[in-house]
């Protein structure tokens, strides 16, 4: 009765822990991957102003003007982004979903840094690709020489995750024009995700889509702005594959939600510098925690650490933590490894340092 593609797919590890945390009275919950902050007021204000003016029904499924011309103008002069064309999607999951729909081939090959987040691979499954995981360990840098030995005349489609969601690095500059070298000599697509590139704390960060007009760049409003139930982000890139994502769309999303469309707008008038910066302190926080007892690769940008873990298996080590009402990510939810863990950041910090002091509990095995 099922279809067949549904025996790659099983529960996301994730959606596993927010089961668990249903279930225990006062959980410390460092397993959410969404801000700890609000919506900004403004931009729920002008939501509501959307809703209660009538503007809810269907907009083009491109999006309205209004927010794919600002987006397309920040990323060109911010970032320097070379992509043609635009469309607003249902959050960057939903630009995700559309692309890999449109560009892969059965039997096609994905090169997909591991660590990883977790839809790249289901998402890749879907649509019949093969993947090929680039092993980042230890540092989680995706470099030239990682990638080289994965490419073959199958190979099509390059992904990028900057900054990561497990790990929070962000790939170096100099790796980056590297690695556009290696794309266009193979004629490879690179898909970038960008939905972190707000949280970017000391190192110099840039888009890959500024070096290669080949990227499809995703971003979105979700984890920038806390608007993650409003599922609203973008797409910028060749028009050929925005055009192919559109015609998708339409019989898909159909559209990204209208009254978002329009705080979007708005959201990007305001200033985030403020939660970025205690999101710094909140990163400095655990990893000075952590480090005496964990091996840890210091994050340069998102809301994650992804230590590894001190004994057993990543699962085991997970289930022990839970049992003292510590809810954490199991890393081979991310990995092909059973061998570290995700912590959120993005909480308070007396649940950030009870968190800790479990950790540090739990650094010998009981």
């Amino acid at each position: 009765m099922i279809a067949d593609r549904m025996q790659e797919f099983e529960a996301s590890g994730i959606r596993k822990v927010f089961d668990l945390a249903q279930k225990i009275k006062n959980p410390i919950n460092l397993s959410i991957g969404q801000p700890d902050f609000d919506v900004p007021e403004e931009v729920k204000k002008e939501a509501i102003k959307a809703i209660e003016r009538g503007f809810n029904r269907y907009t083009i499924t491109q999006g309205i003007p209004e927010l794919s011309e600002k987006i397309l103008e920040k990323a060109r002069k911010e970032r320097g982004i070379k992509g043609e064309s635009i469309m607003i999607t249902s959050g960057v999951a939903g630009a995700l979903t559309l692309a890999f729909l449109v560009l892969i081939n059965p039997g096609d090959e994905v090169l997909v840094p591991d660590p990883y987040f977790v839809s790249f691979k289901h998402l890749v499954h879907l649509c019949g690709g093969k993947i090929k995981f680039i092993d980042t360990y230890p540092d989680f840098e995706l470099t030239p020489e990682r990638i080289l030995p994965h490419i073959s005349q199958r190979t099509k489609i390059l992904i990028i995750n900057s900054p990561s969601n497990p790990t929070g690095v962000v790939c170096k500059p100099q790796h980056l024009i590297e690695i556009c070298d290696i794309a266009k000599e193979h004629n490879l697509i690179i898909i970038s995700d960008e939905i972190y590139k707000k949280f970017v704390y000391e190192i110099e960060y840039q888009s890959i889509g500024k070096f290669y007009e080949n990227t499809l760049t995703c971003n979105g409003f979700s984890k920038s702005y806390a608007m993650t139930g409003w599922r609203l982000g973008s797409a910028i890139g060749p028009a050929k594959i925005i055009n192919e994502m559109m015609k998708l769309q339409q019989y898909a999303y159909i559209c990204a939600p209208s009254f978002a469309q329009v705080a979007g707008v708005k959201a990007m008038d305001i200033n985030m510098d403020e939660y970025i910066e205690d999101y710094k302190k909140k990163r400095d926080f655990v990893c000075d925690g952590l480090k005496e007892r964990y091996k840890v690769t210091k994050p340069d940008g998102a809301f994650y650490v992804f230590p590894q873990v001190p004994w057993g298996t990543d699962e085991e080590f997970v289930t022990e933590a839970i049992k003292h009402d510590l809810l954490i990510i199991p890393g081979s939810v991310f990995s092909e490894k059973k061998t570290h863990f995700r912590l959120s950041y993005a909480a308070s910090y007396e649940t950030l340092e009870r968190g800790v002091e479990i950790l540090n509990s739990l650094s010998k095995r009981l």
